[in-house]
């Protein structure tokens, strides 16, 4: 913590007097992400204005930041940022994403405070100047819920960028609002409208699981039309559709005789041989790799010197100009 003053007095600069020349572009992912981080916490903790804490993932070139992905962050006592976890979690994005360093944190409040400008300074140490997203879940906007188009005027976000501010001869951590947009890829698009939804009526596992009964009970129907045709051709109750059994002859022909123990047999079989081949190859590798493993070993055994004869490889002991006794390199292997 550093001993600058953070009193609560103009903790935000007035825009009309200071603007931020960021640009900003927030994905849609980190909205739904905090989001759903700040439901969460309110129905885990049985409270109305929980903590909520997260790191910011994104570009960065320039004055130009691109926020991309988030996750949560771990609180020790006394509002302290657990950083072990936040390095640990971050090198695993990494890890998947390269692209992505520390942009920022964000966290739920109607206004920053001094609490805030606090938690700033613990992230100094990842990003020189760390952007705070605000998500404000009271504040309404004018057009809230008027549009279909979600934009930053609709969004309970606000962003701010810090800056340091000199006063009364003291230098002090101050937040000044970014205006931002909201930037979509025609897979974000997809992916919010369908969240948007609801998944048409349910969740995605659920409504392709809807997808999947409705097509077997299709299928099921029909089959059982084709056995009460047959069957009543059978009792001499319809009269034969030489077309139609022929069709149905030929379905029957194409599915696998799977009752037949002849059937059985010879897939049998072809199973043991492919299981066959995939072993053999795995003891080909397995020899390839100790085949390797003892040439190392001869090497080391030798010194590293190389054959003579310009070939690589372990060279024979005692071989010089007068050449050497064949036994040596026998006894060597």
């Amino acid at each position: 913590m550093s001993a600058m003053d953070t009193d609560e007095i103009f903790i935000v600069l007035p825009s009309s007097t200071t603007t931020s020349g960021l640009s900003l572009s927030l994905h849609p992912l980190p909205i739904l992400n905090v989001s759903e981080h700040w439901t969460r916490l309110k129905l885990q903790t049985n409270s109305n204005a929980p903590f909520v804490l997260g790191a910011l993932l994104g570009t960065q070139n320039g004055r130009e930041i691109e926020i991309v992905n988030s996750f949560e962050l771990a609180i020790e006592e006394g509002d302290s940022v657990d950083h072990g976890f936040l390095v640990s979690r971050r090198e695993q994005y990494k890890q998947v994403f390269p692209s992505l360093e520390f942009i920022g944190w964000y966290t739920v409040a109607p206004e920053p405070t001094a609490r805030h400008i606090a938690l700033h300074e613990q992230f100094t140490n990842y990003t020189s100047t760390p952007v705070l997203l605000l998500l404000q879940p009271t504040a309404t906007g004018a057009s809230a819920g008027s549009s279909t188009n979600v934009t930053a005027q609709t969004l309970p976000f606000k962003a701010y960028e810090p800056t340091i501010e000199i006063r009364d001869r003291k230098t002090r951590w101050v937040f000044m609002e970014a205006s931002f947009n909201v930037e979509t890829g025609e897979a974000e698009r997809i992916a919010v409208d369908w969240t948007a939804r609801g998944g048409e009526g349910g969740t995605s596992l659920e409504s392709h699981l809807q997808t999947q009964r409705a097509a077997v009970k299709m299928l099921h129907d029909r089959i059982l039309v084709l056995v009460q045709y047959v069957t009543s051709i059978v009792a001499g109750q319809a009269s034969r559709d030489y077309v139609a059994l022929r069709a149905v002859s030929a379905l029957i022909a194409s599915l696998p005789a799977s009752e037949n123990p002849v059937f059985r047999e010879e897939f049998d079989t072809e199973y043991a041989d492919v299981q066959l081949t995939a072993y053999l190859s795995t003891l080909t590798k397995s020899a390839n790799i100790l085949n390797d493993l003892v040439d190392k070993h001869v090497m080391v055994s030798s010194g590293g010197r190389e054959d003579p004869r310009g070939q690589g490889g372990p060279r024979r002991r005692g071989m010089g100009r007068q050449g050497g006794m064949p036994g040596d390199w026998d006894r060597l292997h």
